[in-house]
């Protein structure tokens, strides 16, 4: 009998999901005599046994498309609302995994996938997972497939922004994703030439990034682009916080801060007149870029592989050029953030950007 394998996309859509899809499909089918299913919409799909066979047909013509075409939802196993209760579906999952003969199940998602892979590996499902995420946040893996073609429409958006700021004489404060980290901030405000860039890894200071758009200001410079990770900390904030309830994580702290109030704070010390722009969900769709579309194709075509050697329990990680299985013990519960040594910074400090500190 062939073996028969499951693919799911669990999380946020990302560029290059349907890349993933047709290299994993495709050298599964071809390759190594695999039969295909794909599971609808995550996790959800698997436990409501929502399933789309994955042949030539359905396979052909989906490697330039955004999105994914099995759905996706945030569902998590263990804790999933049905009706108005939220209940561990585990114990079903596992039971349409066997009805279905599954040899594997591939998970293709960012961080939040992970763990929940890892729990149905403990609970006797033989998983592999592929890392994608817009935010390049997922450890053990040199990078992550979407956060090169996200990377690519915050910095033309970015490359956009200059012209209206210039000629109105603004700054302009532009929210780029990455709740927790500062990857997308980073890169695309080093890449589009913004004065300013605030990353979660460094809470910022008002009045630092105040007095580098008024030097801007003072030496015949009209306009400022500040790039700001949505997550971005305000050291106040942050101190506020801790003083009042003591060691606070940052993903709790950042929630009282805002681009909104940073931009209407910039207005009041400045004296310039500031605008916002969100990206938010923008720079998750559309078309997957070149690099995108070959590293999801890689990551697919290599898990397939892994399969056929029966490495279950791991993730697909990218080194260099090449792949390398890392267990998901090792992943799940963990996060990527920038060194505070990383070149990217240096090379932002280096060319005069602020990044909201003293450094």
């Amino acid at each position: 009998m062939p073996k028969a394998i499951g693919i799911l996309t669990s999380g946020g859509d990302t560029p290059g999901l349907n890349a993933a899809i047709r290299g994993l499909g495709k050298a599964a089918l071809y390759e190594y005599d695999m039969e295909v299913i794909g599971f609808r919409d995550g996790f959800r799909g698997l436990m409501e046994n929502r399933i789309m066979r994955l042949d030539n047909r359905t396979l052909s013509g989906i490697l330039s498309l955004g999105g994914t075409i099995l759905g996706t939802s945030r569902d998590k196993p263990h804790r999933m609302p049905i009706g108005d209760k939220v209940q561990d579906m585990t114990d079903m999952i596992y039971h349409n995994y066997q009805k279905h003969h599954l040899d594997a199940l591939v998970c293709i998602g960012g961080g939040g996938t992970q763990k929940n892979a890892l729990k149905l590996a403990e609970k006797g499902m033989n998983v592999i997972t592929l890392p994608k995420t817009i935010d390049n946040d997922v450890v053990k893996t040199d990078v992550t497939f979407g956060f090169d073609t996200a990377l690519g429409i915050a910095t033309n958006a970015i490359d956009r922004l200059h012209t209206t700021a210039h000629s109105h004489h603004r700054i302009i404060v532009v929210e780029i994703m990455g709740h927790k980290v500062g990857w997308l901030a980073l890169g695309a405000g080093l890449a589009g030439g913004a004065d300013v860039i605030l990353v979660p890894e460094i809470p910022y200071d008002v009045e630092t990034i105040a007095e580098a758009i008024m030097q801007r200001s003072r030496s015949g410079k009209s306009f400022s682009i500040v790039a700001v990770a949505e997550g971005a900390i305000n050291k106040k904030d942050l101190e506020s916080a801790e003083k009042k309830e003591g060691r606070k994580k940052q993903s709790e702290a950042c929630l009282e801060s805002g681009t909104l109030k940073l931009a209407q704070e910039l207005e009041k010390l400045t004296r310039l007149e500031s605008r916002v722009t969100i990206l938010g969900h923008l720079q998750r769709g559309g078309t997957p870029s070149a690099r995108d579309r070959v590293l999801a194709s890689h990551l697919g075509t290599a898990c397939a592989r892994y399969i056929k050697e029966k490495n279950f329990g791991k993730m697909v990680a990218i080194r260099g050029e090449s792949t390398e299985v890392v267990a998901l013990e090792e992943v799940a519960g963990q996060r990527k953030y920038i060194p505070l040594d990383h070149p990217w910074l240096d090379a932002a400090r280096k060319v005069g950007t602020c990044l909201g500190d003293n450094g």
